[in-house]
């Protein structure tokens, strides 16, 4: 079968039951078999005449009858005036199916197209003219036949989109797609339309040539379609108008009276609210209403100067429309007149600028509560602090009595930490509240918490030195000037200032006395002071020191060590202690005490560590 003939076949038969259906009558699956009895032939004919053929077989069985069925619609047919060309009920009956589509585009003519007329053209011409002057704005749009100016969908989408915008929109369309374009138009006109799918997508993409006659039966149902929508539209206006012109001050009356009813309702309410509001004392709170407030006036304030300008304006249109029909003028019920509109805006203009007041006082009050806060925590905590400064600086008495003053003192600062903890809050407070500036104090957390860690440090640095010397005033067998080494060594590299010396601390230490152990028996040594005292204290340093003063170390001892780092030189050279790898913090502390002389400044610096020993041991 041509594929010309299929197409047709095909979209005269769904055309066919387009009628049947809508009748009540069931589809037709093949035109061939369906028809072959007449009775679906005479059943369409009635439908299509709006008349009864008479008496026919309605259940035939024998050849005969098929044929006085199928005469019986073609006599019909051509009663009507519609010329019918070779063909006879054998055509029928046998199946001629290209003289049966020609009688089935004969009716499609007579019945669905020849009714069409567009500016004294009718039928095809007509229908044509109809499509391009409904497709003419789109400028992707070229229709010049009922064949391949159909093949890409855009022409069935204009159409649509030209008295449907609301179903489609025809800007956003992908033009390459025609297959997605065809499809879209196909279900839109089902969906929305009641447009049956007459053809199939491939019908219209596929084809070199679409059918030009299944193509004119699809788009005759879109003109059918659209003009009983512009006659359906065209009486619904009249009637609509009609029902508007005797509606509208009734509708519009009530609109006026229920929006402003509403309108005074709601100023009422929020002067209410803000009238039974009350203030916490908190900032977060003032802050929270005064945002609340704002909003109020951006956001819904607006709201209703909006919906007070239009009901105005709604009540002069009322107004105007009554005198324009001469009707009698319209008297709102009491309470709802413009003027009440007007009076109860003036007192909600008021009532902001009550609550504007408010707010603004209890926002100034509260930052000033919060300044003074800050201020009486802060001034107390100075005062605080400097009566333990005044107390540390006058400590005096036996090292044991100063010692215990000291640690009397010492348990004074986790009270003040607390008490800084408060200033910090009320600071905080302050700036939540965008508090700057503060003429009841000079002083700042940060300020104060600087202050604190001074004091802790000093007080700290007075223990640990009152504690040095009690341990240096117990150690009889040392002399004054090695006391004064010891200590000052000490001091040099516990650089924390924790009055502990770490591992590294200590071995640099003990490095820059000329006391040089092998990293296994300097851990040793590290972990039994550590085990015997908790840690390298000054106290388990000195006794360290004693033991290996009195059983190990000698001036003359520390000399043969200097002169095998210096290679036998009166002097000894940083490269000389680099290569003997002494720790670099041992190397600093030697190049600062030993004395040191050079021939010039290009040289390296030489020190004289035969100097330096006869001044520590003498």
């Amino acid at each position: 079968m041509p594929a010309m003939d299929s197409t047709q076949e095909r979209t005269f038969c769904k055309w066919l039951n387009t009628k049947l259906e809508a009748n009540g009558y069931p589809p037709m699956h093949s035109l061939l078999h369906d028809l072959s009895d007449g009775v679906r032939l005479i059943q369409l004919m009635e439908i299509m005449g709006d008349t009864s053929l008479g008496r026919y077989n309605k259940n035939p069985r024998m050849r005969v009858q098929k044929a006085e069925n199928v005469n019986k619609a073609l006599e019909f047919i051509r009663q009507r005036g519609i010329k019918l060309t070779n063909i006879g009920p054998e055509d029928i009956m046998d199946g001629n199916l290209k003289l049966i589509l020609g009688m089935i585009w004969t009716l499609v003519l007579r019945f669905t197209i020849a009714d069409i007329s567009e500016e004294g053209l009718s039928a095809k011409e007509g229908l044509l003219l109809w499509c391009q002057r409904k497709t003419a704005p789109y400028k992707e749009v070229d229709v010049q036949d009922f064949s391949v100016s159909w093949s890409d969908g855009l022409a069935l989408c204009a159409l649509i989109h030209c008295h449907r915008p609301d179903l489609l929109d025809y800007d956003n369309l992908d033009k390459s797609d025609r297959h997605g374009n065809t499809r879209l138009a196909f279900q839109i006109a089902a969906d929305h339309l009641g447009i049956p799918q007459l053809l199939e997508v491939e019908d219209l993409c596929d084809s070199d040539r679409p059918d030009e006659r299944s193509v004119m039966t699809y788009i005759a149902s879109f003109f059918h379609a659209f003009s009983t929508m512009d006659q359906a539209e065209t009486v619904s206006r009249r009637v609509e108008k009609f029902a508007e012109l005797m509606q509208s001050v009734w509708t519009s009356k009530n609109d006026y009276e229920r929006r402003a009813r509403n309108l005074l309702h709601a100023l009422a309410e929020v002067q209410e609210q803000w009238a039974a509001s009350r203030f916490t004392g908190t900032y977060t709170d003032a802050k929270e209403q005064s945002a609340a407030f704002t909003t109020y006036k951006h956001m819904r304030k607006r709201t209703w100067v909006t919906e007070r300008q239009d009901v105005a304006t709604l009540f002069g249109n009322i107004q105007t429309k009554l005198r324009t029909y001469g009707l009698r003028e319209y008297l709102p019920p009491v309470g709802l007149a413009p003027s009440d509109i007007d009076h109860a805006w003036n007192e909600l203009l008021n009532s902001e600028a009550k609550r504007s007041r408010s707010i603004n006082a209890q926002i100034r009050q509260i930052k000033e509560s919060l300044r003074k806060q800050f201020a009486d925590l802060a001034n107390d905590f100075s005062q605080r602090l400097h009566g333990v400064s005044l107390d540390l600086s006058t400590v005096e008495g036996p090292l044991e009595e100063q010692q215990e003053q000291v640690r009397q003192i010492q348990v004074r600062v986790p009270g003040l930490a607390d008490a800084l903890a408060r200033v910090a809050k009320a600071e905080n407070d302050c700036i939540a509240a965008n508090v700057e500036e503060n003429d009841y104090t000079v002083f700042t957390c940060q300020d104060l918490d600087f202050e604190l860690e001074l004091v802790t440090q000093a007080i700290a640095k007075k223990i640990s030195f009152i504690d040095n010397q009690i341990v240096s005033r117990n150690m009889t067998n040392l002399t004054p000037a090695q006391l004064e080494q010891f200590e000052s060594t000490f001091r040099y590299f516990d650089r924390d200032e924790t009055n502990t010396l770490v591992l590294s601390e200590f071995s640099a230490a003990l490095a820059s006395l000329g006391i040089i152990y092998s990293d296994e028996d300097l851990d040793y040594i590290h972990d039994q002071l550590v085990q015997d005292y908790g840690a390298v204290t000054f106290e388990a340093f000195i006794n360290l020191l004693v033991d290996i003063t009195e059983d190990q170390t000698s001036p003359e001892q520390l000399r043969e060590s200097f002169r095998g780092i210096a290679g036998d030189k009166p002097f000894v050279t940083e490269l000389d202690m680099r290569l003997a790898q002494l720790p670099v913090s041992a190397i600093d502390y030697l190049r600062e005490v030993l004395p040191s002389s050079s021939e010039n400044e290009v040289e390296e610096p030489q020190y004289d560590y035969e100097t330096w020993l006869h001044d520590v041991f003498v």
